[in-house]
């Protein structure tokens, strides 16, 4: 399938969710309207209140602070479950004496952290990045432990076999077969950095996303809400995007789907 096609697909589901949620919100069918505007709002609503935030300029300040919290939480987590990921996959014993404790930190609900981060770090940008490297760095830690965990042993042994050194096998062996799985966790971390960032916003901010989102819900402007959900939805596809440039740029080696084929 060519990414035309692809493309017109995706935006195709998009219109029909959409008219199908005009439709339900507007037209009576069966005598009632099925998604009442005042719980559901409807598009033209939400959609107008986007261009508002946009012509009057007020949705610029809270989309650099939520960008600016959202890249320091992804960079930082990322960076930091890279490292740690490496670390532990290199080193069994660390891996298995801290293993309990990992899992212990891993299962802390992130909701109850974000009063305790905006305890410690105030209600500036560090309480959010705090929260959102919580959610990032698991998620890359685990696919980059993983992934250097599933080396192929024979390539190990081939390797060995040639004289490479423990640089050179990190650098041609452990590294590519790690950035598979690094990278598939970082199309996930994307989202998560950003659901860090916003709900740190959400619990206590001045501005951000999650402000906007938080002040709308104040007020019970559910276009306003839905709006808010819509600006970040479509703020996370452009990070993730970005995301896909690089890994596009860096495994340029691995084969793709059109390779394969006969």
């Amino acid at each position: 399938m060519s990414r035309v096609t692809l493309l017109a697909l995706q935006i195709l589901v998009a219109v029909v969710c959409i008219a199908l949620w005009e439709v339900l919100s507007t037209v009576p069918l069966f005598g009632k309207i099925l998604l009442p505007p005042f719980f559901f709002s409807n598009p033209v609503d939400v959609f107008s209140q986007i261009v508002k935030w946009f012509a009057s300029g007020v949705i610029w300040k809270h989309l650099a602070i939520t960008l600016w919290e959202s890249i320091l939480a992804f960079v930082i987590g990322s960076l930091g479950g890279v490292l740690v990921g490496f670390w532990f996959a290199r080193q069994p014993l660390v891996a298995a004496v801290f293993d309990p404790y990992v899992k212990m930190a891993n299962a802390l609900p992130r909701v109850v952290l974000a009063p305790i981060f905006a305890l410690w770090l105030g209600l500036g940008i560090w309480s959010k990045v705090a929260l959102g490297v919580t959610l990032v760095f698991f998620i890359v830690f685990f696919n980059v432990y993983q992934g250097v965990k599933e080396v192929s042993r024979t390539v190990l042994d081939n390797g060995r076999m040639l004289g490479m050194s423990e640089r050179q096998l990190m650098q041609h062996v452990y590294w590519p077969s790690a950035l598979s799985w690094m990278f598939s966790s970082l199309h996930t971390s994307v989202g998560f950095a950003v659901v860090g960032a916003v709900v740190g916003e959400y619990l206590g901010s001045a501005a951000g996303l999650g402000y906007l989102i938080q002040q709308a819900e104040g007020v019970f402007d559910v276009a306003g809400v839905f709006a808010g959900m819509f600006v970040l939805s479509a703020f996370v596809i452009l990070i993730d995007m970005g995301v896909t440039l690089v890994e596009r740029r860096l495994l340029v080696w691995r084969p793709t789907a059109a390779d394969g084929r006969g």
